[in-house]
């Protein structure tokens, strides 16, 4: 029998290796994630769905039939999938109060490969408002605590996915990431998350689910090699929406070469102008040695991108899509914008988007593109830009409020806790949380490591070798 303990020693390559080797069955290791689930949700709130009868039916299949299990090297483990994505016949909310009491038609592409893979879906998670900002504290779903401290915010937009992981509920789960989404949460949470390049993971159909390109999906996790594995499962093999980056057959066979001799810059000073916070540099000054340690030059540079002009092409190109998605809901209802229980700064960008004309919008477009060709000539000569996450340690919950009566203050904020993430989003490479430090207070910090379009591998090789010289998979809250 799996004890809970047993289970949370062990990723979901281990048991699934498990399961298929007869060690213990699927339906123990589901038991262990719902008993974990059961005892601290309560707290974190951070499934705000559950799928207790089909997660048992799939278990108990791949238990008669073990022939199953071949479906990938996860197939078996328990898994959860954010709330953005729609699983048939559950409420598909988008954690907000305009689309409450909608049901989802059909499961999202993303949750369709889950299933292919054999991953036992239990839950969902919980998420901000439509996903747009960097906090989970929606008013429908409510707060999602920090598992390192209940006071303290997950991070957003994959909160709930970052909070089960780090408090061993599962070992992965899945997330998004249209400015920061994996990364952010990642980082508050002491977990790995990669945000995939542009074009290499599994989307939905149309420009708005991926915000124009901005939004990619993958997981976060606690070993580097899961999050390798789910890649061989969301990667495409052929282009979609967008061009099909370079990448090898199997990121996991290769996780453990070398990725070649790096140069890496060290961005420490923030793109926006604010200081960052003492501990947040002592972070990337630590991740610049084990660097330097692993033998590569790490020299002081920074891309010469204007990030405010980025910042603000960015939000003209996402408010246009909160505008697309809210617009028929609107309707539907028979409904005005002011009318409607958005939140406040939801509202906001909505009211900017409807009002933003085509001109203003391709002009964000050129702008976004004239960035992406800066860092491509950039990445000829550093392989790798490393910097923050975020510029202060995990916020508390409600420093950042998106129904602040002072929006330019929430702005403000906003602008100076993550001011690094979203250019990555914005020119579509690819760009990691690795969980190298901890705060004076035993907060987790985040380190940012980004490489050139289309180097994944690369920088999963570079989070192997950091996760062998530093391991931080024994560093975990009380509450695990």
């Amino acid at each position: 029998m799996l004890s809970v303990s047993e289970y949370q020693e062990l990723d979901a390559i281990s048991l699934a290796a498990g399961i298929k080797e007869k060690q213990f069955s699927a339906i123990e290791v589901l038991n262990c994630a719902q008993q974990k689930a059961m005892q601290l949700n309560p707290q974190l709130n951070a499934i705000v769905t559950e799928l207790d009868a089909p997660a048992k039916q799939q278990a108990l299949e791949f238990d008669a039939n073990p022939a199953l299990l071949e479906q990938s090297l996860l197939a078996g483990a328990p898994f959860l999938v954010k709330d953005i994505s729609p699983i048939k016949g559950l409420p598909q909310t988008n954690s907000s109060e305009l689309f409450k009491g909608l049901l989802a038609k059909e499961d999202a592409a993303v949750v369709k490969r889950f299933y292919e893979a054999g991953l036992v879906v239990f839950g969902k998670t919980n998420t901000p408002e439509l996903c747009l900002t960097i906090t989970t504290e929606s008013k429908l779903t409510g707060p999602c605590h920090n598992p390192w401290n209940l006071d303290h915010s997950t991070g957003g937009s994959s909160g709930g996915s970052a909070a089960a992981v780090a408090a061993g509920i599962v070992p992965i789960a899945h997330a998004t990431d249209g400015g920061g989404s994996i990364r952010v949460p990642a980082s508050c949470c002491g977990v790995f998350g990669l945000k995939p390049s542009r074009g290499l993971s599994v989307i939905e159909d149309g420009y708005a689910q991926s915000w124009s390109g901005f939004s990619v999906g993958h997981v976060v996790s606690r070993s580097v090699r899961d999050s390798a594995a789910c890649l061989d499962q969301l990667k495409l093999s052929q282009p979609s929406l967008y061009p099909l980056p370079p990448g090898p057959d199997s990121y996991l066979a290769q996780l453990n070469q070398k990725p070649g001799d790096l140069t890496i810059a060290l961005q420490n000073q923030h793109p926006d102008g604010f200081e960052i916070d003492p501990q947040c540099q002592q972070a990337i000054e630590h991740a610049a040695q084990l660097c330097r340690d692993l033998g590569y030059k790490v020299i002081e540079a920074a891309p010469a991108i204007d990030y405010r002009a980025m910042a603000g092409a960015m939000s003209v190109i996402i408010n246009v899509h909160t505008a697309q998605l809210i617009a028929p809901r609107l309707e539907q209802l028979q409904l005005s914008l002011a009318q409607s229980p958005l939140e406040v700064s939801t509202k906001a960008m909505a009211k900017r988007g409807m009002q933003t004309s085509a001109s203003e919008y391709l002009s964000a477009l050129d702008k976004v593109k004239s960035a992406e060709l800066v860092m491509a000539e950039f990445h000829k000569k550093y392989a790798v830009v490393l910097s923050p996450v975020l510029a202060l340690p995990p916020a508390k919950l409600g420093w950042l409020d998106m129904n602040s009566e002072d929006q330019r203050e929430y702005g403000s904020r906003f602008r100076r806790y993550s001011g690094f993430a979203s250019l990555f989003n914005g020119t579509g490479a690819p760009s990691m949380s690795v969980p190298l430090f901890q705060s004076d207070k035993n907060l987790p910090i985040g380190v940012m490591f980004s490489g050139a379009w289309g180097q994944d591998l690369q920088l999963l090789q570079l989070a192997r070798q950091l996760e062998q010289l530093d391991p931080w998979i024994g560093r975990k809250p009380a509450i695990y």
